[in-house]
């Protein structure tokens, strides 16, 4: 099989995974990280000011959880209305009051300078567009920061571990990184690169 029907065969169950199988996404989530997602998503709070933030692509609403845990005023948006509604549940049996709407990236429903910080973990490549950086920087307070955990690597050595980033790789989500650094600077983000603690996680981090 070759790389290319791989790749498509990947986005094609991704789509599936954010829409129809929504349900599954968490263990499917916590089988490709050998149960190392969560830890991994929380890799981003210690890097998240203010109080107000924004959950772009929100998924099952884990990290919206830990937020409103961690004493944030979290709002969450994402465009898959199956992942919506598992959000909302999840809120609703926790007693958390967390506004959720659905919509895209590259034109989000709310004012200038309307959060703090804007945090996405693990995003498709929607996070990567102009548009949507331009959309992120837009809604941005000043000195506000845009937070992305780009991606997490299985530190282990046994068959498993070695199997899954093997996965990872024919499929597109290993290899060169894409040079965003010079656009960041262009709409007003100062953008670093974070590996907290020296571990599997890599989290960009870009200031307004």
């Amino acid at each position: 099989m070759t790389r290319r029907l791989w790749i498509a065969l990947v986005r094609w169950g991704f789509h599936l995974l954010y829409n129809q199988f929504a349900w599954t996404y968490d263990v499917v989530s916590w089988l490709v990280s050998l149960g190392n997602w969560r830890r991994w998503q929380r890799a981003a709070i210690p890097y998240l000011p203010g109080e107000r933030v924004l959950d772009l692509a929100f998924g099952t609403g884990n990290l919206l959880i830990d937020l409103a845990g961690a004493g944030y005023r979290p709002y969450g948006l994402d465009l898959s209305p199956y992942m919506v509604r598992i959000a909302r549940r999840k809120l609703r049996r926790r007693g958390l009051d967390v506004p959720l709407c659905r919509g895209w990236a590259q034109a989000l429903p709310f004012t200038d300078g309307a959060f703090d910080a804007v945090v996405s973990t693990f995003p498709a490549e929607f996070i990567l567009q102009p548009s949507t950086l331009r959309e992120v920087a837009r809604v941005l307070r000043p000195g506000g920061r845009a937070v992305v955990v780009a991606e997490a690597r299985l530190k282990g050595h046994g068959f498993l571990s070695r199997f899954i980033e093997w996965l990872y790789a024919i499929t597109g989500q290993r290899g060169p990184r894409p040079q965003v650094d010079a656009y960041l600077q262009e709409i007003g983000l100062r953008a670093t690169e974070e590996w907290p603690g020296n571990g599997p996680v890599r989290v960009i981090v870009a200031v307004k």
